[in-house]
């Protein structure tokens, strides 16, 4: 997948993956040395790319990171369907706002695999189903589970020679 980004932004060896939905963004927070990725936030969607690229930014700025690896929704037969363009454009938009190299990785089945990680959603108070507000965390949880799949995934698929030279 393209790289993208600036080469001073290349020498952290922290990274920030990132699942973006309508609207939330997930995020997960890496390390390239130890090839490890933890769900670390989850941001609401800005009013526009600009107002998502300055949160984005400010994380990766707080936290070291110096690349963002963008999960990207492509068909089950692996085809680019709208909503990968959309992604896509998001992700290239955002890297170009914030400096930082940008890696897409394919994400097909990571929202899956991070609901049954996180599991369901806690009954409410009074035993009954769950309030908006309990089900809003429960969304935002599995958003910031599924931005460190995809992240892991990414991880898992560097070869050593990948982590001497990529940009991070």
């Amino acid at each position: 997948m393209p790289v993208h980004g600036d080469r001073a932004a290349s020498r952290s060896r922290r990274v920030l993956g990132i699942d973006l939905g309508e609207r939330r963004v997930g995020v997960a927070l890496g390390d390239l040395e130890a090839r490890t990725a933890a769900p670390f936030a989850t941001l609401s969607r800005g009013k526009n790319v600009a107002a998502d690229a300055a949160a984005i930014a400010r994380l990766a700025a707080e936290q070291g990171a110096g690349a963002l690896v963008v999960g990207l929704p492509l068909d089950m037969d692996g085809a680019e369907g709208h909503q990968a363009t959309i992604t896509r454009e998001w992700a290239e938009a955002v890297a170009a706002a914030t400096g930082l190299p940008l890696r897409l990785r394919d994400e097909r089945l990571t929202s899956e695999r991070a609901e049954r990680r996180v599991g369901t959603p806690g009954r409410g108070r009074s035993g009954g189903p769950p309030s908006p507000a309990q089900r809003e965390a429960h969304r935002a949880r599995v958003d910031r589970e599924a931005a460190a799949l995809i992240l892991q995934d990414d991880l898992d698929a560097m070869t050593d020679e990948d982590a001497e030279r990529r940009p991070s």
